[in-house]
């Protein structure tokens, strides 16, 4: 009996040993004949040999020229003795690293802090000046210090480095750009101004009479004593502050003119500003941090018209959420003040902002980059955060409009808009041209695997890979169930195409539309695309070698055919 069961299951195991085998060779010759498949006629049609690796490059017009993008940065490719640094006197420098980094920042009240690149060029044409205002500073309470951020890269990410150089300075901790003139002497005027007293004081009525005059915003504290615990937070708040003066006074007098009660509970504390919003009262706790956030949240006025001035208080403001009024300078006359009277009611919750249509240098680039054409005034939201989305006010603007429409805009009930393109009226080309309105029409067909190409006009590895994608889609237009596309990710947005760079090339499964799109990640050549979207395809295809003519027989007619076939060939590839 036991013997019996022996012979069973080694039976078993033979036959299991069998299938098995069988399963592997069937598995291997599916493969080989993957393998087998004739392409030669997609590699004599491709001639490029462009690869992935570099090709992820934004926006030129999105270029600080101040500051060196590194962002897809591969340390790999720079040849280091072509980037060595320059020889810089810097022993006033201190050099940080992940080791000592929160030590040095957290132990100092004061410090300047480099993110910088050795290859960098405005790094290196920075680094004499700093090192210099180092040594000019040398003995005072602060420390200039450097990051090489190529080497302390976990640095870099947490303090979210996106160009070289990245100055900021640290008060107690806490930081701020630094986006002075980066010369020796701008740099040590300004960080004198940081560290010193912070707050100057009123004792005259003259003196309080002079400051309003002559500043555009004012903070005075009115404080039992201008000495101690009080006047030193007030201090602590000013160096927070690069663009509004700091006071204190005990005299009542001053006060008054300053439009404080003289007879109010002290601390007390008021922000002036010639605009239309002169006051704002502080009624929070009489400490640093909420001083500051006081002041950030109310030093803007009610409605910020956009410039290049402006444009750093409007990003860097801590309310990310913006309502945005678009409209010519022959019409900001009506509808400014309709938009300032609704701004009052979202203080500390949005930013309101006003773009002029026709102002040429940062008006249009602005209307361009929100999708907003024609002369005719829009409001627009804007989340202002990593997602970017956009919702557009229907209808007239009126005071009323603009208060449900921002309500409706904090409580997330709006419905983005995204720029789109015309729809084309004649689609039939080989290369299906998608815009915001029709992507999901063509992209999100579930009966048909989408490679998609987002691309920028400007971009040149868009430009360069134009031909293959081209030939890839000329050899796929007998295919059903293949659609190649593209769409210019400069004109028209949606929220299943998300690019990093021209040009992204995403491929959408058919039938897992509602999954995230796979980006394709393989040289940029006919063969390679052919190959990855027989991989991923949902739907199974194969193309069809193209069938060579019978060589004539006559000398004549074989040069006819030659000749008629190199046209062919070429007009094929």
């Amino acid at each position: 009996m036991l013997r019996r069961r022996h012979v069973v299951v080694f039976s078993l195991a033979a036959l299991l040993l069998l299938l098995s085998s069988f399963s592997f060779t069937l598995c291997k010759a599916a493969e080989n004949d993957n393998d087998d498949e004739d392409l030669s006629f997609l590699e004599e049609a491709d001639d490029s040999t462009t690869s992935h690796e570099d090709d992820h490059y934004p926006d030129p017009d999105h270029f600080d020229d101040d500051l060196e993008d590194f962002s897809g940065f591969d340390e790999s490719d720079i040849d280091a003795e072509a980037y060595k640094e320059p020889e810089v006197d810097d022993k006033d420098v201190v050099v940080l690293k992940e080791g000592n980094f929160s030590h040095v920042v957290k132990t100092n009240q004061f410090v300047m802090v480099e993110f910088y690149a050795p290859w960098c060029g405005h790094c290196q044409a920075l680094a004499p000046e700093y090192a210099a205002a180092a040594t000019e500073l040398k003995g005072e309470n602060v420390i200039l210090a450097k990051v090489d951020a190529t080497e302390e890269n976990e640095l870099a990410q947490e303090y979210e480095i996106q160009g070289f150089p990245t100055i900021y300075f640290f008060v107690d901790g806490v930081h701020k750009p630094f986006n002075g003139q980066r010369t020796k002497d701008a740099i040590v005027t300004w960080i004198k101004k940081k560290i010193g007293p912070g707050v100057n004081n009123i004792t005259t009525l003259d003196d309080a009479e002079r400051i309003l005059t002559s500043e555009s915003k004012v903070v005075l504290g009115f404080l039992d004593n201008l000495v101690g615990p009080e006047s030193e937070e007030l201090a602590a708040a000013s160096r927070l502050e690069d663009d509004v003066s700091f006071y204190q006074t005990v005299n009542p007098d001053v006060a008054k003119l300053f439009h404080i009660d003289p007879h109010v509970k002290r601390p007390a504390l008021i922000l002036l500003k010639k605009e239309e919003e002169k006051l704002n009262y502080f009624d929070g706790q009489f400490v640093k941090s909420a001083i500051s956030d006081f002041v950030f949240s109310n030093k803007l006025p009610l409605v910020t018209t956009f410039t290049r001035e402006s444009a750093q208080s409007v990003f860097e403001n801590p309310i990310k959420k913006q309502l945005l009024l678009f409209v010519t300078s022959n019409d900001s006359e009506k509808l400014l003040p309709i938009f300032q009277e609704a701004a009052k009611f979202f203080k500390g919750k949005l930013i309101f902002v006003h773009v002029e249509l026709d102002n040429e240098d940062v008006g249009k680039p602005v209307s361009d980059y929100f999708g907003i054409s024609g002369n005719d005034p829009k409001v627009l939201a804007y989340t202002g955060n990593d997602d970017g989305k956009k919702f557009v006010l229907d209808g007239e603007v009126t005071i009323e409009k603009i208060k449900a429409f921002g309500d409706d805009f904090l409580e997330d009930k709006l419905k983005p808009f995204y720029k789109s393109d015309p729809v084309p009226e004649n689609n039939d080309g080989d290369v299906k041209i998608v815009v915001g309105d029709n992507f999901d029409e063509i992209v999100l067909d579930e009966s048909k695997d989408v490679l998609l190409e987002i691309y920028a006009p400007w971009c040149g590895h868009c430009q360069a890979l134009e031909p293959t994608y081209n030939k890839l889609a000329k050899h796929l237009r007998g295919i059903e169930s293949v659609v190649i596309a593209k769409m210019d990710g400069t004109t028209n947005e949606h929220p299943r195409a998300k690019s990093d760079g021209y040009p992204t090339i995403l491929f959408f499964p058919a039938g897992n539309k509602s999954f995230d799109p796979i980006t394709v990640d393989t040289d940029r050549t006919v063969v390679a695309f052919y190959k990855f979207l027989k991989k991923h395809a949902s739907i199974p295809f194969k193309l069809q070698k193209p069938t060579s003519t019978p060589n004539p027989t006559s000398a004549d007619a074989k040069e006819s055919q030659t000749e008629s076939s190199s046209s062919d060939v070429k007009d094929e590839l």
